[in-house]
């Protein structure tokens, strides 16, 4: 008879129990703030293997798209076969290194006496003291920090897979999403997991939801206007702005940033506390690369400098504080763990270091455990050792036409031309995005003093190996640095003072925005990107 699995652990399956009771029974944590009557959608599991041994897909349901269910809903009807699934709240790998930049405390709540002010006014009484909280809220992960505004101190960090993956790995398909039928979905169970994560780190600091008096929450685009719940349809068409950068752009606000309290926003926090947003950039470029910029000290910059933010949507900026330009890259997936069949995001088990001796792979997984996948840092290594070993061309033609180089044999793991194909022309859209804003700012990689790289993804890869197949421009290595979260930096730096929320307000306007597929030829340095070599050194 039929098991269900979850993390490695098993459980003999029985016919009218829910994914839910074997979640209990296999002690796997999964949120859910209705009493599993199916109305919160917190509880969103992937049923990997085994969905025809499960009740159809209910009314409750009907948001859900493909092998999607909610665990208080999908029922045992067969135990002909096993069945597999999998939370959306697996725990990623939180950043321990990051850049720092060191600034005067001057957040926005205050204390006087026992009571908690802002600009003047009272809001509130202190029972354990004043804090914050700070987020990125990226497209793949989402990371929290919450500060002691008194002494500016991170009392806790905290991240997790974003749960609208059911909506679609990458922004476009969220904003196909958020506009059908099923509207509000991705907000609901994004505000739900962040609820979540928020009791869980103040119960393990021994304080309360009411004592958060202070929120900056970061974004991309499309993510913070989800969040904020703006309609995100302007986002995925010409112009691809969002409709609050139209209304700054028409006069009718002074600025793209928003603010609103969490009792409107519904964090449950403070309820007077304001959740700040911080200022976009233009279209995709959102608050999130905002929060970057004052994480790099950009505003203080006077030689020019490159930021590469790595994600399914990679962002760039080069200039310094006089004078900026950016550029979006649409990469896809395909280096966090989508389109490649074995790729998988930066979780235990996914190997994250290749090399390749006499043609034979050696590899070291997350954790040290067995191979479960591949992730990005993994697959830079691999592409890269893979020309290094001439078992591929620049092409990504595999040595004597082969279909497939196995990564990890022993578990039949492989990479084949298709995984090859998605993969190049991911990397060649950060390609795009790099030479274009290094070409428009008139510099390149000999006169640029410093290439910092941001993002989860882009901490742990091997900056050589990016370098060696054109994934990032071809800097000499003691001008990369690696930043680490910026963007959580970024966001905790305005929590903790007003005087950079003011400074990232005005550097915002001094950046000239590129639209990569208005360059004429930008046909013809995609086709280059997409070949397994290094950036050219001299931009054009």
């Amino acid at each position: 008879m039929g098991k269900v699995f979850s993390d490695g652990k098993s459980y003999e399956s029985e016919v009218s129990n829910t994914i839910f009771d074997y979640a209990d029974f296999l002690d796997i944590r999964v949120p859910t703030a209705c009493g599993r009557t199916g109305e919160c959608h917190e509880c969103i599991v992937e049923i990997r293997k085994g969905m025809e041994s499960l009740s159809p897909v209910n009314d409750v349901e009907s948001f859900l798209r493909g092998n999607y269910r909610l665990a208080c809903q999908a029922t045992v009807v067969s135990r002909e076969s096993d069945i597999e699934f999998a939370t959306l709240r697996r725990q990623p790998r939180i950043l321990t290194d990051s850049i720092y930049r060191n600034i005067k405390l001057d957040p926005l709540p205050s204390r006087i006496g026992d009571s908690v002010y802002i600009n003047n006014s009272q809001i509130g009484n202190i029972r354990n003291g004043i804090y914050g909280l700070a987020g990125d809220i990226g497209t793949t992960t989402i990371v929290l920090n919450i500060v002691n505004l008194e002494t500016g101190h991170i009392e806790s960090t905290s991240s997790f897979e974003n749960p609208q993956r059911f909506g679609g790995s990458d922004v476009m398909n969220r904003i196909s999403y958020d506009c059908g039928d099923n509207s509000g979905e991705l907000r609901q169970v994004l505000i739900a997991a962040i609820n979540f994560e928020i009791g869980e780190m103040v119960k393990e600091l021994g304080i309360h939801r009411r004592d958060i008096f202070d929120v900056v929450l970061v974004g991309n685009t499309t993510m913070r206007d989800i969040l904020y719940g703006v309609h995100t349809e302007s986002i995925g068409e010409k112009p691809y702005k969002s409709t609050i950068q139209l209304e700054y752009e028409s006069g009718i606000r002074d600025t793209t940033s928003l603010n609103l309290s969490a009792k409107d926003l519904g964090i449950r926090v403070f309820p007077s506390a304001s959740v700040y947003s911080g200022p976009l950039i233009s279209c995709h470029i959102g608050s999130d690369v905002a929060a970057d910029m004052l994480a790099i000290s950009i505003d203080e910059s006077i030689d020019p400098i490159m930021l590469v933010d790595v994600g399914t949507n990679t962002e760039v900026i080069v200039g310094n504080k006089d004078g900026m330009f950016a550029t979006s890259c649409p990469a896809g997936p395909a280096f966090e763990g989508g389109e490649v069949t074995y790729g998988m995001p930066g979780y235990e088990g996914a190997v994250e270091s290749v090399e390749i001796i006499d043609e034979k792979p050696s590899i070291r997984t997350i954790g040290n455990i067995e191979v479960h996948g591949i992730c990005g840092s993994g697959l830079v290594d691999l592409l890269a050792e893979l020309r290094k070993s001439n078992l591929m061309d620049k092409l990504g033609v595999l040595k004597d036409h082969k279909n497939q180089y196995f990564f990890a044999p022993d578990q039949e793991m492989s990479l084949n031309r298709a995984d090859i194909s998605a993969l190049a022309q991911a990397k060649a859209a950060n390609y795009c995005g790099q030479y274009i804003a290094m070409r428009n700012s008139k510099s390149n990689p000999n006169n640029i003093s410093k290439l910092y790289l941001a993002g989860g993804f882009a901490n742990y890869i091997d900056s050589d190996n990016a370098k060696a197949i054109g994934f990032i421009a071809n800097f000499d290595s003691e001008k990369i640095t690696k930043a680490g979260n910026a963007s959580l930096h970024g966001a905790t730096l305005m929590l903790m003072s007003r005087t950079m929320r003011t400074t990232i307000e005005e550097l915002v306007k001094k950046i000239q925005h590129i639209e990569l597929e208005t360059t004429p030829d930008f046909f013809d340095i995609f086709v280059e990107g997409c070949m397994f070599q290094p950036m050219t050194d001299h931009v054009e």
